[in-house]
This record gives structure tokens, C-alpha cells and sequence, in this order.
């Protein structure tokens, strides 16, 4: 027989004892036939055996070892102790196997002296392969944590959020019966990561001393002194740099335009010392790639479309913004910063009501002016029910139901976008019918 250790305490896919475990071809084929035995010693045996049945995959339970036979699979506990599982294990590879000790299968390499075999693309190191935003900052060597910490590397909802007007108006500028230019889209989606992060540099730098005082972001790098204040300056000075050399692979026009947001940029966080209207501000910052996308498939603006795009995106960051700041007003009372949440109070439902009917008319205005069709105005519509739940529901004194409805409009964005999209591709297709019409009437 032969036992497979679960690693439990590392690895996050078995937090979860309803979660199901698929050991790799390589390891089935040798713990069907192998005849084995527990190296750890007398002390460290199995018990509480409960018998699970099962073909291809080990299912866990309560317990952390699995016994396998050549017909059934036998779930067992083991109770080796952390000190060891942690030694022993690596959070690359869900499953580690003991198959006795190398004399008894010289034919496997890759076995150490107590018998572990270890898959030859696995090292020592606990960190694994993941595209996890979180888990990235978690695993990134302790020098690099904090600057990824500052830029929110590991809450990416600030980039979409950033992005998304940026994806519609390259949406919008795109050929009837096309999709939006992909390298376009590539470059403002690694402009928005970039942007964003200077944008958090920023706010961190004039904010150092503010979030000291507040609990959510007494933690962040500059104020907990992770970074000092002229290594975040470098710093920023960096990201700008990148941010510039994409800026500069746009048009002429483009490049004019996007440098005119760096004012509204670098001020927006002293905004929130002198009104309780920040988020306006941050509403005209946030999305000017509404206006900037646009341009850089045109080379100019066409203001009947982008400026209706652009007023009602601001009108959304209004929305999600004063949602987010409800997580912080009892700190923001205390220390003197303002925003729309302490401004609207009990009245904030009433307030983004109105603020949501503003994005779905300027929506519906911008589709017009470009002659979108049916497909973008079903989704301006579920934009609209969207938006109606995140205000109906939000619980304006719970930080966690505020977060999960500022984190849930990177999905709105989405549904704008595709129904940017394929309103574009039915509009293609619809004036290709008309041109075939005229063609035949001609010939008439």
C-alpha cells in the first residue's frame, strides 16, 4: 500500500473539505501497483479509516492521507505534525507521495532518503504557478512586496475599473462589422495597470500622513514605512516613464490629449481636504480614456459620442465611488477628510439613484449618435438593472457588502463592453443588407 499526504495547511485548493483532489497520471500509475508502508514510524501511523470509492480522482475529507489499493481508495488520517508537513511538502503539487523507501522502487527517481518522491518539476521552494493577483504578492521576494502592495497589484478592481471606458470608446470607434483593435486594447489595458498604480503612488504620497489614522490603510507601505516617501517618488517616476513611451505610440492628437489629464492626476487626492465632492473629481479623472480611445482609433473626437460617453462614466465612478467611501466614514469624521458618503448620509440611495439614471442616459445618448443596435441598448438595459440592484441592496454600514458591491462593476463594465461589441458586428451586417438592397433596386 501506499500513502498520499495531503498538504492541508499550505496549499489553498484543500482549504475545503468539499473539495476534490485529482492526483497526476505519473503518481496513479505507480500507487496502483506499489506495495508500501508509513516511513514516518510507529508514532506517526493512520487511523480513523473511512472508505471512499472512487475511479479517478482522491476526494478529501476531514483527514489529510489517502490509502490506495489497486481496486479502492481508503481515506485516512494522518498525524504527521505541521513542523513535518511543512518540511516535507511543497504547494506546487497538490499531493505527496510515500511509497517506502528508494530500495524497494529503485526505478523511480526523484525519492529522498525518507522515501518522499517528488515530481521532477517541483522544487523546494513553496511558491507555485499562479495568475492570482493576491497569491502573486504573496509569493514575490519581500523587497518587491511593498511596491506591488502600493500599486494595488493585489486588487486589481481599480485597473478595469479604469480600462473599461477605455475598451467602449475603442469599441465605439470601430468599424461596423469589426471588432475594436486588439493591440489598442492591449495597450490601454497595460496603460491602465500602469496609470493606476501611479495613480495609488500618488494618493499614497499626499495621503501618507491621512492613513496612518485610518484603519483600512494605516497598513499600505509609505504610511506603515515599508517604502520611505523618495523611494515612492523613483518609484513613480518609473511607472510614468512606461506610461509615457505607451502614451507615445498613439497619434499625435492622442498624445495632446493624454497629457492634459495629468493635472486632474496628480491633484485629485487634496480634493478631499477642501469639498465633500472628491469623487466628482475622481470621476472626470478616471475615465478620461473615454475620451482618449476614441482618439487614438480617429485621431480626433467626435464630442457628440465620446462626451456623452465620458459624462456618463463619470456618473458611474460616482456611484461606485460613494459606495466605497461608506467603508471609511467613521474614520473620515474623525480625521476631517470629506466625501460624497459623509455629503449624501441617509440620503445616498436617493442620490445614486440619480446618478445611475445619468449614466444609463448618457449611455443611450452616446449609442445614438454612433447608430448603435439592439445588442448595446439590451445591454445598457442590464447595465441599468445592475445598477439598480448594487443601490437597492447596498448595505451602507457593512464594509464587506460595500466592497462586494464597489468590486461587482468590473462585471458591469464587461457587459457594456460586449454589448459595445456586438452592437458594432450587427451593424456591419445590417449595412451590408442595405448596400445589397440599392444594388438591387439599381438593377431594377
Amino acid at each position: 500500500m501506499a500513502y498520499i499526504i495531503l498538504p492541508r495547511l499550505l496549499h489553498p485548493a484543500v482549504q475545503s473539505a468539499n473539495k476534490t483532489l485529482t492526483v497526476n497520471q505519473f503518481s496513479q500509475k505507480f500507487l496502483s501497483n506499489s506495495i508500501c508502508y508509513n516511513p514516518i514510524g510507529a508514532s506517526k501511523c493512520l487511523s480513523n479509516v473511512r472508505n471512499i470509492y472512487t475511479n479517478s480522482k482522491y476526494s478529501r475529507n476531514t483527514h489529510n492521507s489517502v490509502h490506495v489499493s489497486s481496486e479502492h481508495l481508503h481515506v485516512e488520517m494522518s498525524s504527521l505534525s505541521r513542523t513535518q508537513l511543512c518540511k516535507r511538502t511543497t504547494t506546487a503539487f497538490h499531493s505527496k507521495v510515500f511509497i517506502g523507501s528508494p530500495l524497494q522502487s529503485p526505478q523511480i527517481s526523484g525519492l529522498d532518503s525518507s522515501g518522499l518522491f517528488v515530481p521532477p518539476y517541483v522544487g523546494d521552494s513553496r511558491r507555485y504557478f499562479t495568475l492570482n493577483p493576491r497569491k502573486i504578492v504573496e509569493q514575490s521576494p519581500k523587497h518587491v512586496r511593498p511596491y506591488l502592495q502600493l500599486i494595488r497589484f493585489d486588487k486589481p478592481i481599480g485597473s478595469w475599473l479604469l480600462f473599461w471606458p477605455c475598451a467602449w470608446s475603442i469599441g465605439m470607434a470601430a468599424t461596423p462589422g469589426q471588432f475594436p483593435d486588439l493591440g489598442l486594447l492591449f495597450l490601454f489595458g497595460l496603460g491602465s495597470v500602469i496609470m493606476r498604480g501611479a495613480g495609488c503612488t500618488i494618493n499614497d504620497l499626499w495621503d501618507r500622513d491621512i492613513d496612518k489614522k485610518v484603519a483600512r490603510t494605516r497598513s499600505r507601505p509609505i504610511a506603515s514605512g515599508k517604502i520611505n516617501p523618495q523611494n515612492a517618488v523613483l518609484f513613480l517616476g518609473a511607472q510614468l516613464s512606461v506610461a509615457l513611451c505607451i502614451l507615445l505610440s498613439l497619434n499625435s492628437y492622442s498624445v495632446l490629449l493624454g497629457f492634459s489629464s495629468m493635472l486632474l492626476v496628480s491633484t485629485y487626492p487634496l480634493f478631499k481636504r477642501v469639498t465633500y465632492w472628491p469623487q466628482v473629481v475622481l470621476g472626470l479623472t478616471f475615465n478620461w480614456g473615454a475620451l482618449l480611445g476614441w482618439a487614438a482609433v480617429k485621431g480626433s473626437c467626435d464630442w457628440s459620442v465620446v462626451l456623452p460617453l465620458y459624462l456618463g462614466a463619470a456618473a458611474w465612478t460616482m456611484v461606485y465611488d460613494t459606495i466605497y467611501a461608506h467603508q471609511d466614514k467613521a474614520d473620515d469624521i474623525l480625521i476631517g477628510v470629506k466625501s460624497t458618503a459623509l455629503k449624501f448620509g441617509d440620503d445616498t440611495r436617493a442620490w445614486l439613484s440619480g446618478f445611475s439614471a445619468a449614466m444609463v442616459s448618457g449611455l443611450l445618448l452616446s449609442g445614438l449618435m454612433c447608430e448603435q443596435t439592439w445588442p448595446y441598448y439590451a445591454a445598457v438595459g442590464l447595465t441599468g438593472a445592475h445598477l439598480y440592484n448594487q443601490v437597492a441592496t447596498a448595505k451602507f454600514d457593512k464594509p464587506e457588502d460595500c466592497w462586494k458591491k464597489f468590486s461587482s462593476n468590473k462585471r458591469l463594465g464587461a457587459i457594456i463592453f460586449a454589448g459595445i461589441v456586438a452592437g458594432t458586428l450587427l451593424k456591419g451586417a445590417n449595412g451590408n443588407k442595405e448596400e445589397s438592397t440599392d444594388v438591387a433596386d439599381k438593377k431594377r
